[in-house]
């Protein structure tokens, strides 16, 4: 851990406690200027790979889903915050299963559930993507379920 102020690579910890996000918070104070810092240390776990409809598999991308999202959402009474928080729901699921790939079918499925909660138009806009519903009487059906 190098000094924030001088760049020395020796200091010690004064504290250490656990973060509100499940990592860890240390107090450190450098032995070359007496300067004292916080550092925060979390665990790294890895996304699992998206095991697409055709068979390819393909790393969890963020910025796609992200993407996805905001297209659902456009023009709608639905914040940014709102938006990082469903991907983050998603992400944080996805980590929860502990599984090295898994299928984009769930993570539709998790995204679709948020929606539902999230904003009804943006929900009926990505399914009418993601179900492939085709035609109106489709759509007025899962209108119909929204409503039910």
């Amino acid at each position: 851990m190098y000094c924030p102020f001088c760049k020395s690579d020796t200091s010690r910890v004064i504290d250490t406690d656990q973060d509100k996000r499940g990592g860890i918070r240390r107090r450190r104070e450098c032995r070359n200027c007496g300067e004292r810092y916080t550092t925060y240390e979390r665990v790294v776990k890895s996304l699992p790979y998206m095991i697409k409809q055709d068979g390819r598999r393909e790393d969890f991308n963020r910025h796609k889903l992200e993407r996805g999202i905001r297209v659902a959402c456009a023009k709608r009474a639905v914040t940014s915050n709102d938006i990082s928080r469903l991907v983050g729901e998603v992400e944080g699921t996805l980590l929860d299963m502990s599984k090295t790939e898994i299928s984009s079918r769930v993570v539709g499925d998790i995204v679709i559930e948020g929606l539902k909660l999230l904003d009804q138009i943006a929900y009926i806009r990505y399914a009418i993507v993601y179900l492939g519903l085709s035609d109106l009487q489709s759509v007025r059906e899962e209108i119909d379920r929204l409503l039910v």
